[in-house]
């Protein structure tokens, strides 16, 4: 199934040729420690809304956030961006090492962004990599400096 959803963007990314450098909405995959889905939307030419679907420790996260961009090393298909946002998930504890008792877990938090994404001019292909640093104030609480990825988007 993987390798056909992946087969089914690059055939898609070849045939439908366009300026991609800027872009309205993307929507993709996002890998890394946690991986899921990724939906970005911009309010403006550097202002974005983010929303993350993922999974992780057995569980499942979604995050919101708001973004703001900016070109990168004078190039205008590549920008660095920052933002920040909030999360909720729900974590199965039972069987994950690194929790010390058999709890499922409903966490909230807040997140910070800071990334780097290109957009290609020849097809409607984003490409980004990002650190995503979280609070959780409730659940089980404390700070995860792990969150980053890799996203891949077929751009509007």
């Amino acid at each position: 199934m993987k390798k056909l959803l992946m087969a089914s963007i690059f055939m898609i990314s070849i045939v439908a040729i366009g300026n991609a450098q800027y872009y309205k909405t993307g929507i993709g995959a996002r890998g890394g420690i946690s991986n899921g889905l990724t939906i970005k939307h911009f309010f403006g030419q550097k202002a974005a809304g983010e929303l993350i679907l993922s999974s992780r420790w057995k569980g499942f996260n979604i995050t919101g956030l708001y973004e703001v961009h900016h070109r990168a090393f004078d190039i205008n298909s590549l920008k660095w961006y920052y933002g920040l946002g909030g999360h909720v998930g729900f974590w199965n504890g039972k069987n994950v090492n690194w929790v010390k008792d058999n709890y499922d877990y409903t966490v909230t938090g807040i997140n910070g962004v800071l990334g780097l994404e290109f957009s290609f001019k020849e097809i409607p292909v984003n490409i980004s990599i990002d650190w995503l640093p979280t609070l959780n104030l409730s659940g089980h609480q404390g700070f995860w400096g792990d969150g980053g990825a890799v996203s891949i988007r077929y751009i509007f």
